[in-house]
C-alpha cells in the first residue's frame, strides 16, 4: 500500500508507568458534520495506513460502530489488539456512585474490547447537557467544580485500574488550580491529560506543569478545530491555518498549514489527535511525524503566534451564578465556585 506508514517508524512517548504510546493519534469526534458511519470508516482506513492510537469517547455516539471496525481488523489480522492504543472517556452524566464502572463496561462492550488502554474523566464536573444543544443552553442541575465530587469519581477510575479494565487513567480539561487540589489526593496519578493545544493556544503554564510532574499532555483541536460545532464558534476566534507565520512555514515545506500545526505539536512534545474522514489528509497527518521536521528557527517562530485563543470554551457546562465561560478555567488562579 503506497499510503502505508510503518507504525514502527512513528515515534513513541513513554508514560510514567512505562507504557508506550504513539506520538500522534486519530480523534473520533465527528462533531455535527460527520455521521458515526463516516467516522468509523475513517478509523478503518486509518488502521490500514498505519495509525495505532485512537481517541474515543462515549458521548461521541459512535463507539459501537468503531468497535465493529476494531473487531474486523483483529479478525482479519490487519493488526493485533496489543498493537493499538485505544482511549475512551466517562461522560459528565456518569460521575455518580458506581456509574464509572457502568460507563466503562458499556464502552468496552461497544468497542468489543476486554480492556481500554487509557480511560479519562472527560470533564471535571458532572454538568450534563443534551447532545447538540445551543451554546446558551443551561442545565439547572449544573454545579461548579468540587474536589470531593471529583475525587469520588477518581476513586472509581482507580478501581478500573485495579480490576484490569483500564491500563491507564487520565484527566481532561483541567486547570492548574484544580490539579493542585486533586493530585495530592490521588492513589493512582493520571498518566495523561487531554487539553486544548494548537499554535494559537499553547497553554505553556499548564503544559509545563504537567510535563514537570510526569503527566503526558494530549492535545485536542490540534489544528484549531475548524469543524467543531457552530455553537462553539465566536467572532474573536483565530484560525490557526490562516495565521501568516503558519502559512509561510507551510509554503517552505510544500504542505498544508494543518500539517505544520501537527509537526509543531509532535516536536514540542504533546500528542495531537487530529481527525479527518479523507484518506489523503489522515495519511499526511501521520506521515508528517516521520519526515521533514521543522527547524529550530521555525519552532521559535511558532512560539510567537500564541494568541491565547481558546476555542472549546465549555459554556454549556456553566452553573447558576456563573458569570461566563471564563469561570470554568480558573483564570485568576483560584478554583471558581
Amino acid at each position: 500500500m503506497t499510503n502505508f506508514v510503518d507504525p514502527k517508524k512513528v515515534p513513541q512517548k513513554a508514560l510514567y508507568n512505562g507504557t508506550q504510546i504513539p506520538c500522534i493519534g486519530m480523534g473520533t469526534f465527528g462533531s455535527d458534520r460527520f455521521t458515526p458511519d463516516q467516522v468509523s470508516q475513517a478509523v478503518a482506513g486509518a488502521i490500514k495506513v498505519g495509525y495505532r492510537l485512537f481517541d474515543c469517547a462515549s458521548v461521541y455516539g459512535n463507539e459501537d460502530l468503531i468497535g465493529k471496525v476494531f473487531a474486523q481488523a483483529f479478525a482479519e489480522g490487519t493488526v493485533k489488539r496489543e498493537e493499538l492504543f485505544i482511549t475512551s472517556k466517562v461522560w459528565n452524566d456518569m460521575h455518580g456512585k458506581g456509574d464509572v464502572l457502568l460507563s466503562c463496561a458499556k464502552t468496552l462492550k461497544d468497542l468489543q474490547l476486554d480492556y481500554i488502554d487509557a480511560y479519562f474523566v472527560h470533564w471535571p464536573f458532572p454538568n450534563y447537557h443534551a447532545p447538540g444543544c445551543d451554546g446558551d443552553a443551561r442545565n439547572p442541575d449544573s454545579k461548579p467544580f468540587s474536589v470531593d465530587r471529583f475525587m469520588a469519581t477518581w476513586r472509581q477510575m482507580e478501581k478500573l485500574v485495579d480490576m484490569g479494565l483500564a491500563k491507564t487513567i487520565g484527566m481532561s480539561s483541567m486547570t492548574i488550580p484544580k490539579l493542585e487540589a486533586v493530585l495530592p489526593l490521588c492513589r493512582i496519578k493520571p498518566a495523561l491529560i487531554e487539553m486544548e493545544l494548537h499554535p494559537c493556544f499553547q497553554q505553556p503554564e499548564l503544559y509545563d506543569y504537567c510535563v514537570a510532574r510526569g503527566i503526558q499532555p494530549i492535545g485536542f483541536c490540534p489544528i484549531g478545530s475548524p469543524t467543531r460545532p457552530d455553537r462553539d464558534k465566536t467572532e474573536t476566534d483565530v484560525a490557526d491555518i490562516e495565521v501568516p507565520e503558519v502559512v509561510e512555514i507551510a509554503k517552505a515545506h510544500n504542505v498544508h498549514p494543518a500539517v505544520i500545526c501537527l509537526k509543531w505539536a509532535v516536536q514540542r512534545g504533546q500528542i495531537p489527535i487530529p481527525f479527518s474522514i479523507h484518506e489523503k489528509e489522515y495519511v499526511s497527518n501521520l506521515r508528517c511525524t516521520i519526515e521533514d521536521p521543522l527547524t529550530d528557527k521555525e519552532m521559535e517562530i511558532l512560539k510567537t503566534v500564541d494568541k491565547n485563543c481558546r476555542l472549546i470554551k465549555g459554556q454549556v457546562f456553566l452553573w447558576e451564578g456563573a458569570k461566563g465561560w471564563e469561570d470554568l478555567w480558573d483564570l485568576d488562579g483560584v478554583i471558581t465556585k
